[in-house]
Formats: structure tokens, C-alpha cells, sequence
């Protein structure tokens, strides 16, 4: 019986006549890999009227049989170049390959595609085109590719995907378009390919564009997951106890200041205001656990309506709003305490007047800063639609040149310069009261209070830092395109975002020694008022009962002149 396979891989073959395999008329398979072959010809093939299989993996070719591969190769089925050097593909070379039905040309260096390159193959079921360059596909590539069910064409350097490239693909099964940049996706894109059961993106956000594709890769981003809003268990922990924190603290703190009495009222009145601010943040987290709970299981089914949504450009406004009011009063408060500190005898305190007008303008410009990107969708695009918790903080290719400059704007602009600001004032603040306490009698009550000082200070520089320098670091390193891993951006979203305003009320009121004093004060008044108020219906229950035993035992005198006895 005839061998039926040649393997001649790994050899140092260099060259094959034309007819070299003509006795070979019953060969289905021949395998050529790793041989240092950099051209065959048509005629290379004759006599292989039986060949199905033909693989000629890393061989140096820079062109394949001209004018057509599979002239003497009539039955020619499977077909593997991957990881040589051709250059170019066109109709001629492929025409009459009718049975062809896996072609492999992955790792090539393939610059263009004919319209009409693959119009012959109405057999073809797998097509491999990744890692090329090519850069252009026209309209029409695949159009008489309808029995495939295989497309691989990632890692290519890609200007345009056209919305109608895969209308024709109707059998099609997977689809990869790793590495691709897809500016314009559409839903469309995707929706005549019905029984698209494996799709492979770049980028996880793709994902919600094929919402019928039962498995898509990336299959999260860090923060969510194709079957989850939030991708793991300890985010979705996480952002509750985070939303429950921050409400709870920040609305403690503007209810014991409303109750106790503030050594200084308009004060006291910019900590509530903060915590009105940070309380929002609390919010924001409250509502993405809600929808992580409606979603759940099934997110990317909703991804895209969810990211496109009021709710989530709402949420997302509120989170934008209590962020930027906050940074605007801290640094306010800030400067404030820096100036009775630093420069004690000034007259530049705030009155009354001037603190309801920053306060206000604060608002305002905060309203502003966060509803710009909502107004014009042609500017901005959906801002804060660019993934599952609606903050706009990472950046990608796919977002619009204005909203870029105007995150560029807010988060390393002004932002950053509040930093600075916060940072600077502390020190300067340190430093003033360091020099004033040198002359200080005492050296161990100044050093305690030094100390105190201190670390009050820096807890507070400490917490700031915290929360921006990681949005700073992430914002600049997706601006250069540095691939950011997901989990980082869910870290910073769920945890270091909120960091200032769940520690505010503590930084800020908790830990001051007055309002500690004054909640000492406010005990003890409830101590004493609840121990009155129990000796007194102590003392009362006792006079009642006592005073009644007493006069039935004992009745009390009348005056001589009112005694019957004495009428």
C-alpha cells in the first residue's frame, strides 16, 4: 500500500524543482516546515492530484505559486503558511481552489487584500489572517466566504472596519479581532452573524456591542465581567460597605454639628457643606450596588444600554459633582485655617457674607464642571459611559479629543493644582507653628503639642495624597497608552476615589478636641437630664405612696381656729 504522507520538516531543504513530487499521485499530505525555502512554483506540485493536505509552516516564502497554487493540487483542502514572509495574496492565486476549506496565513507580512482575493473559496470554513499588516479591507473582502464558520484577522494594523464587512458571514462561529482598534463599532456590525457563538476583542468594552455572543474575550476589564457589573466578589462586598461608610459618617457628622453649639459657626457651616458633598459620593456607590445586583448574571446583555443610560450619566454626574465640590472646599478650608495660622494678625478671615458666597460659587462651579460633558454628546461623546461604574477616568483610544483635554483639564489640572495647594499650605502651617512654639517655656508641652500637630497634619496631607496621586498615576499613564491593568482602575474607582470622602468627617470633626469636648459636654447633659428625670419619678412615686400611707395612718392637724373640735 502507497504512504499516503511525506513529513519533511526540520531539513535543510532550500530548493524544489518543478516535478519533484510528479510520482507521488496518491499523497494526501505533505508537511515542509522549517526548511529554508524562499520560493516554490506552480510546477513544484505536479503530479500531487491527491493532495489534501499541504503545510509549510516557517519557511522563509516570500510568495506563493504563481499564477495559481492549486493548479496541479485540484483537491487541495487544508492549507498552512504560517510564519513566512509573503508579501502579497491576490484572485489568481487562490482561483482555482474550490475545495479549499482551511487556510492558515497567520504570522505572514501581508500588507493588502484585493477585493476579489478570496471570491473562488465558497468552500472555505476557517481563514487565519492574524499578525499582518494589513491596513486597509475592502467592502466586499468576504462576501463569497458564506460557508465560514472560522475568521481570525487580529493583530492587524487596521485603519477601518466597515459596518457591512461581515453581513455575508451568516454560518460564521468565531470571529477574532484581537489587537484591532474599532473606533466606530456598531451593534450592526455584528447582528447578521446569528449563530456567532466566540468572539475576541481588544478591549472588554467591545463586548457590549455583540450582546448575543454567548462567549466574549477579554471577558472583564477589572471591573466588570461579561456576567457582572462588578467582576468579583470583594468589589461587590466592597461597595457597599464603602456606600455605607461614607453616608453614615458624613451624616453623623452633620448631626452632631447641628446639635452641638461650634466655636466658630461659619466653620462649622463648610464642614456640613462637605459632608453634603461627600455624602454624594456615598450615593454614587450605593446606586452601582444596585445595578450590579439588577444585572447580575447578565450584564453584558445590558452593558450597552446601561452605559448609554440617564442613570448612569446620572450617577456618574453626581460622582464627578462630589468629587470636584470637595477638592474646591477642602482646598477653600485649607486656605482658611492657613491664613489665621500663618499670618495671625491679618485681617483677610472671611465674613459671614463672603463664606455663603464661596460656598455657593463652590456649588456652582462644581454644577458646571460636571454637566459640561452632558451638554454636547457631538464634543464629549457618552463621558461617562466609557465603562460599567460611569467615571471617567480611564482614557482610550475610542474617546472623543475634547473630552480628553477636558479630563486632562480637570484631573491634572485643577485637581492637581489643589494638591499642590493642600500639600503646600500644611507644611506652611507646620512650619509657622513649629517656629512660634520655640520660645515656648514649657519644652514638654510644646513638644507634645508639636506632635499632635503633627500628625494631624500629615493624616490629613496622607489622605489626600492617597486618593489623587493614584488617579494622577492612572490618568497620566493611559494618557501615554500604557496598558493599565483592569483590576487597578476597579481598585481606584471602589476604593481610593472615596477615601477622601469617607475620611473627611473623621479627619475633619472626629478627631478635633473641641468637638470631642463639646460631644463629652453633650453626654453628660443627656446623663444628668435622664438621671433627673428618673430620681424625680423615683422621688415622686415614693412622695405619692408615702404621703397617702401617712394620712390614712396619721391625718394632719387643722389650725385650732378650722378644728370642728374647737367650733
Amino acid at each position: 500500500m502507497p504512504r499516503r504522507r511525506r513529513f519533511l520538516s526540520q531539513n535543510s531543504i532550500s530548493s524544489l524543482s518543478p516535478g519533484v513530487f510528479s510520482d507521488l499521485r496518491n499523497l494526501w499530505w505533505l508537511v515542509l516546515d522549517h526548511n529554508p525555502l524562499n520560493s516554490i512554483s506552480q510546477d513544484t506540485f505536479t503530479g500531487l492530484t491527491s493532495l489534501m493536505f499541504l503545510s509549510m509552516v516557517n519557511t522563509s516564502l516570500v510568495q506563493l505559486p504563481q499564477p495559481s497554487l492549486c493548479h496541479h493540487t485540484p483537491n487541495l483542502s487544508w492549507v498552512d503558511f504560517e510564519g513566512n514572509q509573503v508579501l502579497t495574496i491576490n484572485y489568481s492565486t487562490l482561483m482555482t481552489c474550490n475545495q479549499l476549506t482551511v487556510l492558515l496565513l497567520m504570522d505572514n507580512k501581508i500588507t493588502t487584500l484585493p477585493e476579489n482575493t478570496f471570491q473562488s473559496l465558497v468552500v472555505l470554513e476557517e481563514l487565519d489572517l492574524s499578525d499582518n499588516r494589513i491596513t486597509e479591507l475592502p467592502n466586499n473582502t468576504f462576501k463569497s466566504l458564506k460557508s465560514l464558520v472560522k475568521l481570525n484577522i487580529s493583530h492587524n494594523p487596521l485603519f477601518h472596519i466597515h459596518p457591512g464587512h461581515f453581513d455575508h458571514l451568516t454560518q460564521l462561529q468565531s470571529l477574532g479581532l484581537e489587537g484591532i482598534e474599532i473606533p466606530d463599532i456598531q451593534t450592526k456590525m455584528f447582528v447578521p452573524m446569528g449563530n456567532l457563538s466566540h468572539i475576541y476583542f481588544k478591549t472588554f468594552q467591545y463586548c457590549s456591542y455583540a450582546p448575543h455572543v454567548r462567549t466574549c474575550k477579554p471577558n472583564t476589564d477589572g471591573i466588570s465581567s461579561f456576567e457582572d457589573l462588578l467582576a468579583n466578589v470583594v468589589l461587590r462586598v466592597s461597595v457597599w460597605v464603602m456606600a455605607f461608610i461614607t453616608c453614615f459618617g458624613n451624616i453623623f457628622v452633620i448631626g452632631m454639628r447641628s446639635l452641638i453649639r461650634a466655636e466658630n459657626n461659619l466653620h462649622a457651616a463648610c464642614i456640613k457643606v462637605l459632608c453634603c458633598a461627600d455624602c454624594l459620593m456615598g450615593v454614587y456607590l450605593f446606586f452601582v450596588g444596585v445595578f450590579d445586583v439588577k444585572f447580575r448574571g447578565e450584564y453584558n446583555r445590558n452593558a450597552l444600554l446601561w452605559m448609554e443610560s440617564v442613570e448612569c450619566r446620572t450617577i456618574g454626574f453626581l460622582a464627578m459633582l462630589s468629587s470636584e465640590v470637595s477638592v474646591l472646599l477642602l482646598t477653600y478650608l485649607t486656605l482658611e485655617k492657613f491664613l489665621v495660622i500663618v499670618f495671625p494678625f491679618s485681617h483677610l478671615r472671611p465674613g459671614k457674607l463672603q463664606t455663603v458666597v464661596v460656598l455657593v460659587s463652590i456649588w456652582v462651579l462644581g454644577f458646571i464642571i460636571a454637566v459640561v460633558p452632558l451638554l454636547n454628546e457631538d464634543l464629549f461623546g457618552n463621558y461617562y459611559g466609557r465603562n460599567g461604574v460611569c467615571f471617567p477616568l480611564h482614557s482610550d483610544r475610542q474617546e472623543k479629543p475634547t473630552a480628553k483635554g477636558y479630563s486632562i483639564g480637570i484631573f491634572l489640572g485643577l485637581n492637581l493644582v489643589a494638591f499642590l495647594v493642600i500639600v503646600f499650605s500644611y507644611s506652611s502651617m507646620f512650619y509657622s507653628i513649629y517656629k512660634t512654639g520655640i520660645n515656648a517655656t514649657d519644652l514638654r508641652s510644646r513638644l507634645h503639642r508639636d506632635v499632635a500637630v503633627a500628625n494631624r497634619f500629615f493624616f490629613i496631607v496622607f489622605s489626600d495624597a492617597l486618593c489623587w496621586i493614584p488617579i494622577f498615576l492612572v490618568k497620566i499613564l493611559s494618557l501615554l497608552q500604557v496598558e493599565i491593568p483592569g483590576t487597578i482602575s476597579s481598585w481606584v474607582v471602589i476604593f481610593i476615589l472615596p477615601i477622601n470622602s469617607a475620611l473627611n468627617p473623621i479627619l475633619y470633626t472626629l478627631t478635633t478636641s473641641f468637638f470631642r469636648e463639646q460631644v463629652e459636654v453633650l453626654l453628660c447633659r443627656w446623663q444628668r437630664r435622664s438621671a433627673m428625670k428618673k430620681n424625680r419619678k423615683s422621688l415622686t412615686s415614693s412622695t405619692i405612696h408615702g404621703g397617702l400611707t401617712e394620712y390614712i395612718l396619721s391625718p394632719p392637724s387643722l389650725p385650732t381656729d378650722m378644728d370642728p373640735r374647737y367650733g
